[in-house]
């Protein structure tokens, strides 16, 4: 995507509109360059967002730094590139969408015939984690040969977020497809990095800015994901991609996956001076397992701090 395309009638309502060309061109490389970073850095990759910005404005390689890394963090970016332009663009995301997208995200990738780029795996795949015991498992995805099923109802999920849903929706989007797409793993390789893109097609097109995970969260970020995909299982063809692991959960949230709230005893309900009031005023919330996730604001007493709550709230003022 570029600036210079506004003007034309190409670009539709942005988050950075209110901004002169030249901010708008600064803050598009700002954000390119940290998305680059925190993402590949989140999979291993050893470059830090100062290196990161360099080898994206200078094309050079920093001294002692391994090439695969420059070679990730230029793939990353230009993959980002394809994604703003279908973004802001008006059409349906379909297949071949992704398979560029990988093809530019695994650019270091050799031809494989194990592990194809550009298209989907033919091989199962799987990890190793630690479950909520402090025991090993091992978390199981999608079978090769349900991910195009599984892939086509993805996308159908996608696109319709793209046209149908409400912007205060959009980050509820993002959980949903995230998690949706992790534990179906359709690629060989670069799953995490293709999620992360992909899933914030829907806050693009609604005009808001990205999220971003970044490396400090990693461990919280991968755990959480994880204990999803052990609690869940695979996802198989004919199945619904998002299942809810706290049956507890009532309401609008009840749609996000379980992984991403947890309980916090450290706050108890307590209701705004003048605004709703709850039932049971010692109920504990549930807030969102990582600092940096802000979804929505609660309902019930303002907290800015995406946390359902349980089944039983009811206000009654």
């Amino acid at each position: 995507m570029r600036v210079s395309d506004r003007g034309n009638g190409r670009m539709p309502h942005t988050f950075f509109d209110p901004f002169d060309p030249d901010l708008q061109r600064s803050l598009l490389q700002a954000i390119r360059a940290l998305w680059t970073h925190a993402s590949t850095a989140i999979e291993g990759n050893i470059l830090t967002l100062g290196e990161t910005t360099f080898v994206l404005a200078e094309g050079l390689t920093v001294s002692g730094k391994p090439l695969k890394d420059h070679q990730e963090v230029v793939g990353h970016a230009r993959a980002l590139d394809l994604l703003l332009d279908l973004a802001y663009s008006d059409r349906p995301v379909v297949v071949e969408d992704l398979y560029s997208l990988h093809r530019a995200v695994q650019n270091t990738v050799l031809l494989d015939a194990q592990c194809p780029v550009g298209a989907w795996k033919n091989s199962p795949n799987g990890t190793q984690a630690v479950d909520a015991t402090g025991q090993f498992r091992f978390i199981e995805y999608a079978t090769p040969e349900d991910v195009p099923l599984l892939m086509a109802d993805w996308l159908s999920d996608l696109n319709q977020s793209l046209t149908s849903w409400p912007i205060q929706n959009a980050a509820v989007r993002y959980a949903d497809l995230h998690q949706a797409f992790v534990r179906i793993h359709p690629f060989c390789d670069g799953n995490g990095r293709m999620a992360r893109l992909l899933t914030n097609l829907p806050l693009l097109r609604a005009g808001l800015p990205p999220i971003v995970i970044p490396r400090e969260h990693r461990i919280d970020y991968i755990r959480l994901l994880a204990l999803y995909d052990l609690e869940i299982g695979p996802a198989k063809a004919g199945t619904p991609l998002l299942r809810r692991a706290i049956t507890s959960l009532s309401g609008p949230s009840a749609r996000l996956p379980a992984p991403w709230w947890m309980p916090c005893s450290k706050m108890r309900a307590k209701p705004r001076p003048g605004g709703p009031k709850h039932e049971d005023r010692q109920r504990t919330h549930l807030h969102s397992g990582t600092e940096s996730q802000i979804i929505n604001r609660c309902p019930h007493c303002g907290w800015m701090r995406a946390h359902p709550h349980r089944e039983g709230f009811r206000r009654t003022a």
